[in-house]
């Protein structure tokens, strides 16, 4: 019998779970982008303007990411880049109105997706479920901090 019980079988879970989040996010959304850039999307409406670099950090993402990212996000005219007159280099993103329509719709589909995938469980063990997840990132937040 094979064991179930480990890091690889939970992963693996884990994955399929996400897998098809992102999937099905994919192909309904009308929008040629994925989660993560909405999560960045999302980060620079709540933000205000932002710069490529606080972004990044907030994040998680590397600046290659950010980069690619807030391009594939101006090239759809969702976000705008506004560069200071005294400093060519220091460029900030803004989220456009387009962008902020974006989002809602985003929202919307999310809502749509979540109610569906975790209607299977009680209130209870949704919240039980978040908790979990919020306890087990905050474990590999600390153990990234303390390899460094």
């Amino acid at each position: 019998m094979e064991d179930h019980n480990n890091i690889f079988y939970l992963t693996h879970m884990i994955e399929q779970i996400t897998n098809e989040n992102i999937v099905r996010f994919s192909k309904e959304f009308v929008y040629p982008i994925g989660i993560s850039t909405i999560i960045v999307l999302g980060e620079i409406a709540a933000s205000g303007p932002i710069k490529q670099i606080d972004l990044a950090d907030r994040l998680g993402y590397s600046k290659s990411s950010i980069t690619n990212i807030a391009n594939k996000l101006a090239n759809l005219e969702l976000i705008r880049r506004i560069y200071d007159s005294s400093d060519r280099r220091t460029v900030q993103l803004e989220i456009t109105d387009k962008g902020y329509e974006a989002l809602e719709e985003s929202k919307t589909l999310g809502d749509k997706i979540y109610k569906e995938l975790f209607s299977i469980l009680s209130e209870e063990e949704l919240l039980f479920y978040i908790e979990i997840q919020k306890k087990l990132l905050a474990q590999i937040s600390n153990n990234k901090r303390l390899s460094f």
